[in-house]
């Protein structure tokens, strides 16, 4: 009986929030392609979230297939012509298609359209994230820690440069600095990086030089990570804690700028991994996704959907990147397509897609082996 209710608790606790929160996501990146793709009036023979056998779906009066599947670690939204889940053309079935059913193939279509297409899963990924962050911010506002130092910490980078309790950070490398959370955002991801910060001390601007260092953290659930560290505290004084409401425009544009800051910083902590200044342990793969989302559901399902929001930026960037099998794999060709007039040879487009499923494959190895050591004590 015990085992029971201890499955049923892991259920509750982490399956069901993993499931919200990646079907959410995945849900509206497809639902970019396929509304996109109606728009242009192509076919579409399958509508999917997650891979392999169909658990549940129905097919409506235009003959779309809706279903869910048991691998619930994606999905695909598959056009007339399309060989399979990841939009590679059969040529083979094209070439027997007559003019009328060619009419409603992904590959009949211009090559903007299909460029329009591609692109539209990650823009729907991207306001996803907005939608959520303008609804977060407008109904339970956004709270602000005023940029005071409380406590410098000895030994430490601060210390070093000169800080002193009480300054006010007033910008960094000439970006002003409104709230303590906008210097976290500056100098969690510049270890290493000579900082110049302007502060207010007793009414008077000075100048102070000083580089983060990487140094590793852990969050409230016990889970580590590496960050850049000045070495100060801000001051808990209620006075320095704000709490500001929003409109629906105040709360829409707030959101548009935490969707550009979560994405900036995203593709600058994958630089940084790429050149080896971040350490790439600390990629997720879907057990590590599981993970976060079974801790973060224990603070409420408002935090759960933050986490989508935030999730759907960084799936949104990856479908961009330029791999084929990708929406930016699929750009990268149609690019190519459109500066020399024709449609790469068929050959190349198989040996382009076999290359992205060889990088794919391996960048999900190596995420869940970094999922599975974390989970392995010590």
């Amino acid at each position: 009986m015990d085992s029971i209710f201890q499955f049923g608790n892991w259920f509750i606790g982490t399956v069901i929030p993993f499931l919200f929160v990646l079907t959410t996501v995945v849900f509206f990146h497809e639902l970019g392609h396929y509304l996109v793709g109606r728009w242009n009036k192509i076919k579409i023979e399958a509508f999917a979230v997650g891979f392999g056998p169909e658990i549940i779906g129905f097919t409506d009066r235009l003959g779309t297939r809706w279903k869910l599947c048991a691998i619930p670690l994606g999905g695909y939204v598959k056009f007339l012509g399309d060989a399979g889940v990841a939009s590679t053309p059969d040529h083979e079935k094209l070439a027997q298609m007559d003019d009328n059913e060619r009419d409603g193939a992904y590959e009949s279509k211009k090559v903007w359209q299909r460029a329009l297409v591609a692109v539209a899963g990650p823009v729907a990924n991207f306001i996803l994230a907005i939608v959520i962050f303008a609804g977060t911010f407008y109904y339970n506002g956004s709270f602000v820690v005023d940029p005071v130092v409380d406590r410098v910490i000895e030994g430490t980078a601060a210390e070093q440069a000169g800080f002193k309790s009480g300054d006010r950070i007033v910008s960094v490398d000439g970006k002003a600095i409104s709230s303590f959370s906008d210097l976290q955002d500056a100098v969690s991801l510049s270890a290493g990086n000579l900082l110049v910060i302007v502060v207010e001390r007793n009414g008077i601007k000075k100048t102070l030089e000083a580089t983060p260092r990487m140094t590793e953290q852990k969050d409230r659930f016990g889970n580590s990570y590496s960050v850049g560290i000045l070495g100060i505290s801000s001051s808990q004084d209620k006075a320095n804690f704000r709490k500001i409401d929003h409109g629906v425009i105040s709360a829409t544009s707030l959101a548009v700028t935490q969707t550009w800051s979560v994405a900036t910083r995203t593709l600058k902590f994958l630089g940084q991994v790429i050149v080896g200044r971040q350490d790439a342990s600390q990629l997720r793969g879907p057990v590590g996704i599981a993970q976060i989302s079974s801790q973060v559901a224990t603070l409420g399902y408002d935090r759960l959907i933050t986490l989508a929001a935030v999730l759907s930026v960084s799936i949104g960037l990856l479908n961009l990147f330029p791999i084929p099998m990708l929406d930016g794999g699929h750009l990268m060709f149609y690019a190519i397509e459109a500066v020399k007039g024709s449609p790469l040879s068929v050959k190349a487009q198989e040996l382009g897609y076999r290359f992205g499923l060889i990088c794919m494959l391996g960048l999900m190895i190596f995420a869940t082996r970094n999922d599975i050591l974390r989970l392995l004590p010590g």
